[in-house]
């Protein structure tokens, strides 16, 4: 093994890079809003049942994302802190995104059902007691108002991505308990039963949104995408453009967790061009893109054509050409049967 390809073996992973964020957040003032969002939710369920509000019923399958998204919140700083494992290299950091997964899920389900029982009830809407449902709603209201002061006091939505998606959560809440209120009122004024529906079909939109943006950006994560923002294209030019850097392929980028994008790529390396400056000047020129974690290969110059170049993601011939390295070690590991009997026991 040549000097420069054992200094790659540890070197060229850019370890320079700020930690998980979520490790480093404070769970307090998650815990609290956490708390106090579960116990509203519970209440505003139990009211929009005894009122016969579906405003309230919406409101309460809002509120139960937020709970959702303090829950993960919560388990991903827990996560974060265990240690890697040699069968968990990257530890547990893509738990969360699992539980975001489920969770998105069960609310797309919980949405077609709130929007089947809004259709039900503009056939036919039902009256609806406005006065313990204002109770309520303004109750929830200050219940949000309160988990969201919480949050903004800790101060982790403004650098940590999953508090401040935890915090969205709670001032998109927000607006569905002042939506519930003005149902409340509006049926108080007019008796218009109609408001009841209309606005919980609102409050109904507001969770499918959210919810299908966490079950594509869960999704993204968990096939390895490319990070939204990020243009691949732009990154191999920025690394090719490197002094002594020839060319860039099997180029990878993707999210591990919430603030986490790591990258992998084979680089090609002029005659006589020092690996080490190499890697120092190409995790400098990734740092802008947000990319904290780099390994990098460093290989000599090649005029093989990338189709060509034998095991590689990059071209269907190149993943047919690791598929059959794959079955070509598996066989070598296959013991034959001749082999098999001539080391069995006598007997």
């Amino acid at each position: 093994m040549s000097a420069q390809a054992a200094f790659s073996d540890h070197s060229s992973h850019n370890h320079d890079h700020v930690p998980h964020e979520s490790g480093r957040a404070n769970p307090r003032p998650l815990a609290i809003a956490l708390g106090i969002t579960a116990a509203f939710t519970v209440v505003e369920a139990v009211g929009g049942l005894l009122t016969g509000s579906l405003a309230l019923l919406a409101d309460a399958a809002h509120m139960l994302t937020d709970v959702g998204a303090l829950a993960l919140a919560l388990a991903a700083i827990w996560l974060a802190r265990r240690p890697p494992t040699p069968q968990r290299s990257f530890g547990f950091a893509r738990a969360e995104v699992l539980a975001a997964l489920i969770n998105s899920a069960v609310l797309v389900a919980v949405t077609g059902w709130l929007f089947w029982e809004v259709i039900q009830r503009l056939n036919h809407p039902p009256e609806v007691d406005s006065g313990p449902m204002l109770i309520v709603a303004v109750a929830g209201l200050l219940a949000n108002a309160a988990s969201a002061w919480t949050l903004s006091r800790g101060g982790g939505h403004q650098h940590d991505l999953n508090t401040r998606g935890a915090f969205l959560h709670v001032i998109g809440d927000l607006l569905g308990s002042v939506a519930a209120i003005v149902a409340a009122l509006v049926m108080l004024a007019t008796g218009w039963w109609l408001a009841d529906p209309i606005l919980s079909a609102g409050i109904g939109l507001l969770v499918l949104i959210s919810a299908w943006r966490l079950l594509r950006e869960s999704t993204e994560v968990l096939l390895e995408a490319t990070p939204t923002g990020i243009d691949p294209a732009e990154v191999a030019s920025a690394m090719a453009s490197a002094p002594g850097v020839i060319g860039v392929h099997d180029l990878h980028i993707w999210t591990v967790t919430s603030g986490l994008v790591a990258l992998s790529a084979h680089v090609e390396l002029a005659d006589g061009q020092s690996w080490p400056e190499a890697l120092t000047e190409l995790n400098r020129r990734l740092r802008p893109f947000g990319i904290v974690h780099a390994t990098l290969q460093p290989e000599p110059a090649s005029d093989i054509a990338d189709p060509f170049r034998g095991c590689t993601l990059d071209s269907p011939e190149g993943r047919a050409a690791c598929r059959a390295s794959h079955e070509s070690d598996a066989a070598s590991r296959t013991p034959r049967t001749g082999d098999v009997l001539d080391r069995a026991p006598m007997t």
